[in-house]
């Protein structure tokens, strides 16, 4: 089998084999491909697409391509979640404890953050001690134990596909439907979990900025994940806006954890009670919405989804009394108000400058080599339709530079539209696909 072979036929709008896809990510994954004709290869994908079978296969081979995560020894179905990213996306901290407290086991691999979108270890290294560097052993003894662990995502897991990102992003083809959903789907796939429940991000803070092209990869990755043999759901859900109010690492910590004590924003809380509820049903623990729905307030009632964060914390190592006392979380050392320079309703809100502007603060990284400054971040205290009067506060801005205050509320400003019409607000849930 050669290479040149493989490009011309996808090239000239043919369709790939099993065999043919197989051959060429073990092929590159082992350095014996160059990465001048995987260029060319990417560029007749990103042309010619690929079909349900062809995103499969590719899917596939990259997920095998490394390790595969066996959880065969934790007892029940294992349910992921992954969201597609966004700003003030704090969900895994609320939606792990409460699904935990309800009986189903979590297992799950985060990443760090780069760029304005904060990475889920980033968040929990708030608590002071916390680590995800655990084994692959203790890992799976505590999910068995407490029902909940996060660790990192090992280097070995689907290492075909950080050498496709890394030459996509560079030769102008990552913006292709079944590149991006084979690329998310195999870490998914390769995390071993039974069932996987998607959040697609739609909007100015999301990466598929139309709703169209959200519902597009939404359906492509769970194409892919029915396909592969894991129950997969996908709730297309608004970026248009920060979800909540907390932008920053340890910020979106405390709301999290007001989320567990029943005590979140509306936004927030809807979502992290939509997700619940596809994870319970696709876990067997419930029937319906409606049984799904009282489990999830249920333990939000009694405290069990608090508790079971607090387990968590402790179990790798981080401070529980965090949990049940945030002022233990770091604080900054300036915080002031970000003041409405008109009168008006919110039209609109550029939400990815409210994470370039928490990176700014020093809340997120430039480069992988960046030191994240856990306190800093905005705590909004208005939205979109909201009215304001000039001199209201728009946002708290938690700072440890005065610099960088500044130039933060600056670029703050520039992100608020205020109109005197007010605006018809869209749905958070746009949508759920199975």
């Amino acid at each position: 089998m050669r290479m040149y072979d493989i490009i011309m036929k996808k090239r000239n709008g043919g369709e790939l084999s099993k065999e043919e896809i197989d051959f060429f990510i073990e092929q590159y994954t082992k350095d014996d491909i160059p990465d001048y004709q995987v260029s060319a290869l990417m560029m007749a994908i990103y042309f010619q697409k690929m079909t349900e079978a062809e995103t499969l296969a590719l899917t596939m081979a990259m997920a095998k391509s490394g390790d595969m995560l066996d959880l065969s020894a934790i007892e029940g179905i294992k349910v992921d979640k992954h969201s597609t990213g966004g700003v003030g996306d704090k969900t895994t901290l609320a939606l792990t404890p409460m699904v935990a407290a309800c009986g189903i086991p979590v297992a799950k691999m985060s990443g760090r953050g780069l760029g304005h979108t904060g990475g889920t270890i980033d968040k929990l290294e708030s608590f002071e001690g916390f680590s995800t560097g655990i084994s692959t052993e203790q890992f799976v003894e505590n999910v068995n134990e407490i029902g909940i662990a996060i660790m990192g995502q090992t280097a070995d897991l689907a290492p075909a596909d950080k050498k496709l990102y890394a030459l996509r992003d560079v030769t102008a083809t990552v913006d292709n439907m079944s590149l991006i959903a084979s690329s998310i789907m195999s870490k998914k796939l390769a995390a071993g979990a039974d069932a996987i429940v998607l959040d697609v991000k739609t909007g100015s803070g999301a990466f598929m900025k139309t709703e169209e092209d959200s519902f597009a990869l939404a359906k492509e990755m769970v194409q892919i994940g029915n396909n592969a043999g894991r129950k997969t759901i996908a709730v297309i859900s608004d970026m248009d806006q920060p979800l909540g109010m907390a932008v920053g690492n340890a910020l979106e910590v405390e709301e999290a954890i007001a989320t567990l004590r029943g005590e979140g924003p509306a936004d927030f809380t809807k979502l992290v009670m939509t997700l619940g509820v596809q994870m319970l049903i696709a876990g067997g623990k419930a029937c319906d919405e409606e049984e799904a729905g009282k489990m999830l307030e249920g333990v939000i009632a009694d405290g069990s989804a608090l508790k079971k964060l607090a387990q968590f914390v402790e179990a790798q190592g981080g401070n529980p009394a965090a949990v049940y006392d945030t002022s233990l979380l770091p604080k900054a050392s300036i915080v002031r108000e970000i003041k409405a320079p008109a009168t008006g309703y919110i039209n609109r809100i550029t939400c990815d400058e409210i994470g370039i502007c928490s990176l700014m603060l020093g809340g997120g990284r430039e480069t992988k080599e960046s030191e994240i400054d856990l306190a800093v971040g905005l705590v909004l205290q208005k939205k979109m339709g909201d009215f304001v009067k000039e001199g209201d506060a728009l946002a708290l801005i938690h700072a440890n530079d005065e610099a960088k205050c500044e130039a933060a509320t600056k670029r703050f400003l520039q992100a608020y539209t205020i109109t005197d019409a007010n605006i018809q607000k869209l749905p958070l849930i746009r949508g759920i696909l199975k």
